[in-house]
């Protein structure tokens, strides 16, 4: 298993926001055509990827960017490398069926594995730190709605993970934790 190199983002173009808003829905039914490379980097662009040097698509509190985005494909999960528009080698083999107890995602060709550090926030009581992963994972999570809209794709969010089994297989240290999870594809 190799990294795999993406495109450039295409930054420029799109639904208007208004409409991608008011067609914004969530989808449990997804056809196993996989997305190409120039969709999967302008998702992850959009997701949480650099609008400028230090600058996200997403905001997270105090500019800490804890939150990596692991991308479960049926070759393999991948971490994405935002400075470098990469996706980097984390495991393989099809894991799709880790990432949630629902039938669709075994087929759906994209889950984003949302995963924050807690390491990274300091100075927060651990309300504080809960408050704070799962605000900034939701503003990562309706970038992702709204691009998939946008282009005509089908999303939905999921909390029902087995977080336990997921980490182990992710590698994850126990600072790290699965805030949630995207399905991404093309609707039956």
């Amino acid at each position: 298993m190799k990294d795999i190199q993406l495109p450039s983002p295409q930054i420029t173009g799109g639904m208007p926001l208004m409409d991608a808003l008011s067609k914004r829905a969530s989808f449990r039914s997804f056809s196993p055509k996989e997305l190409d490379k120039q969709q999967l980097s302008n998702l992850l662009w959009a997701a949480f990827g650099f609008r400028c040097e230090k600058r996200r698509t997403a905001p997270s509190s105090h500019n800490r960017q804890e939150i990596e985005l692991y991308v479960c494909l049926p070759s393999g999960v991948y971490i994405y490398d935002a400075i470098d528009n990469v996706l980097r080698a984390h495991c393989e083999g099809d894991f799709r069926v880790a990432t949630g107890s629902q039938d669709y995602v075994w087929t759906a060709p994209v889950n984003v594995i949302m995963v924050s550090d807690t390491a990274k926030i300091k100075g927060k009581t651990e309300q504080g730190i809960i408050e704070t992963i799962y605000a900034n994972t939701g503003f990562i999570s309706e970038n992702i709605y709204l691009f998939c809209t946008s282009e005509g794709l089908s999303s939905v969010t999921r909390a029902l993970i087995d977080k336990e089994q997921l980490s182990k297989i992710l590698g994850l240290a126990p600072t790290q934790v699965i805030t949630l999870i995207h399905t991404v594809g093309y609707a039956l």
